[in-house]
């Protein structure tokens, strides 16, 4: 029974372009957010964590990648644990858990996008416009991809809305433009998404930051798909 209402959300929510998951699509966000400036006075563990995130997330695949995400993971929960009130604690773990999510699949991936979902959402309360808007971009990305009800909590509208909110915080990014071109892609906005793909393709990569130029690629083959 749970698999026909998966089966039927994913439908609805186009996250089926070629085979099903049991309870989750393979895709669960396609990308995540890159949007991690952290700063120096961050807690201890946060900059190192990310870093070795960005190296597992852009740099491993397959069985090798869920391990070590596993790993990252449970890292994150400490961390958020020993500073529950620290935004940036918890957009870290918040992507971590998405990215782990994505990665695993099956009846586990549906609690670790929750889990997810759960401390992003904490991380905006306490600082709605902290790390340049990272936590909308990638909480916005989960509710695009996931399941909705009542498998799970995808919403197109308020993915919309989280998106929207993150281009206000951050209005020049590369990721901020790419998902939400990739959003409006979905909606069958095609001339917005072509819009904010080429700004996507035109932004600021941040120093330092690779994923922002392998974002941007992923924005030229989008724009090339919309033309």
């Amino acid at each position: 029974m749970q698999v026909r209402y998966f089966a039927e959300a994913c439908r609805r929510r186009r996250l089926v372009p070629a085979r099903l998951h049991v309870v989750l699509c393979a895709a669960l966000i396609g990308a995540l957010s890159s949007a991690l400036a952290w700063a120096d006075a961050s807690p201890d563990g946060v900059y190192p964590l990310m870093s070795r995130w960005g190296n597992v997330e852009y740099g491993m695949q397959g069985a090798a990648q869920e391990k070590a995400l596993a790993s990252l993971a449970e890292e994150a929960d400490a961390l958020a644990e020993a500073h529950p009130d620290n935004s940036h604690v918890l957009t870290a773990e918040g992507v971590i858990l998405a990215s782990y999510a994505k990665a695993k699949g099956g009846l586990g991936a549906l609690d670790l996008a929750t889990r997810a979902r759960k401390a992003l959402e904490r991380a905006i309360e306490l600082d709605p416009r902290g790390d340049d808007g990272a936590a909308y971009v990638t909480l916005g990305a989960l509710y695009d991809r996931a399941p909705g009800w009542p498998v799970s909590f995808g919403d197109d509208d308020k993915a919309g809305e989280l998106l929207s909110r993150a281009l206000e915080i951050r209005g020049d990014g590369i990721d901020t433009h790419y998902f939400y071109a990739t959003y409006l892609r979905d909606e069958g906005r095609r001339a917005e998404a072509r819009r904010h793909a080429q700004q996507a393709v035109d932004g600021q990569a941040r120093e330092g930051r690779d994923s922002d130029e392998a974002l941007r690629e992923k924005a030229r083959r989008l724009l090339d798909e919309l033309s």
